[in-house]
C-alpha cells in the first residue's frame, strides 16, 4: 500500500534502513545486560552470605534497652553494642549525638538520614529494575528486527540466510526474557530484604527520638 502513494516507497526504505542499523546496538545492549544480570547475580549472593540476619526480638529488646537508658552516653553505648547493621548503628548514633538540637531540628535530621538510607537501598534496586523493564522489550525487538530480512529471503528462496535471521531472532528472544526474569527475581528478593531493613530503622530512629525527648 504505502508503495503506491507518493514518497511510499521513500518512507518505507528510510523505516527498513532504520530498522536494520537498530540491529547492532540492540545486540550490544543485550550483551551488556546479561553481564549485569551475572553480576547482579554475583552480588546478590555475596550478599546474602555477609548481611547481618536480625530476628524480631532483637529489634523489640533494643526499643526496651534504650527506652531504659540512664544518660545519653549510655543510649550510644546501647547503640554501639547492639547487634544490629553497621550502617543502622550509625544513623542511631548520630542522632543520639544530637543533644545541641532542639526537638523539630533532631526530628528533621532523623527523617533526612532515614531518606539517605532509602535512597541507597533504592540505587541499589534501579538496575536490576531497568533491566527487568527493558529486557523483554530489547529481545523482542532483536527478534522482529532480523524478520525482516528473513521473510524477504524465504521470498527469494534464501534458506541459509532465513536460518541465520531466525538464530538471531531466537536467541536474542531468550535473552532478553531470560535476563529480565533473572533481574526480576533479584530485586524481589533484594526489595525484601531492604524493606525490612528499613522498617527495623524506622522503628529504632522513633524510639530513639522518643528518649531524646
Amino acid at each position: 500500500m504505502a508503495l503506491n502513494i507518493p514518497g511510499g516507497e521513500f518512507l518505507t526504505g528510510s523505516l527498513d534502513v532504520i530498522s536494520q542499523s537498530l540491529t547492532i546496538p540492540v545486540l550490544i545492549i543485550l550483551l551488556v545486560i546479561v553481564i549485569i544480570s551475572i553480576i547482579s547475580l554475583g552480588g546478590l549472593i555475596a550478599e546474602y552470605t555477609s548481611r547481618r540476619k536480625v530476628p524480631v526480638g532483637t529489634i523489640r529488646d533494643l526499643i526496651y534497652e534504650i527506652n531504659a537508658a540512664g544518660s545519653v552516653e549510655e543510649l550510644k553505648n546501647i547503640i554501639s553494642n547492639a547487634k544490629i547493621p553497621k550502617s543502622q548503628r550509625k544513623v542511631l548514633t548520630e542522632i543520639a549525638s544530637s543533644q545541641s538540637l532542639g526537638k523539630t531540628s533532631r526530628e528533621a535530621l532523623a527523617r533526612k538520614l532515614y531518606e539517605f538510607e532509602e535512597e541507597k537501598t533504592m540505587e541499589k534496586l534501579k538496575k536490576t529494575d531497568i533491566i527487568t523493564r527493558i529486557g523483554p522489550t530489547l529481545g523482542l525487538m532483536g527478534t522482529l528486527i532480523p524478520m525482516g530480512p528473513g521473510l524477504a529471503a524465504l521470498g527469494a528462496g534464501d534458506i541459509n540466510t532465513l536460518a541465520s535471521s531466525l538464530t538471531v531472532a531466537f536467541n536474542t528472544t531468550i535473552v532478553g526474557i531470560g535476563s529480565g526474569a533473572l533481574c526480576y527475581v533479584i530485586g524481589k528478593i533484594r526489595a525484601s530484604w531492604y524493606d525490612r531493613y528499613l522498617s527495623d530503622l524506622d522503628a529504632l530512629i522513633d524510639s530513639v527520638l522518643d528518649y531524646m525527648g
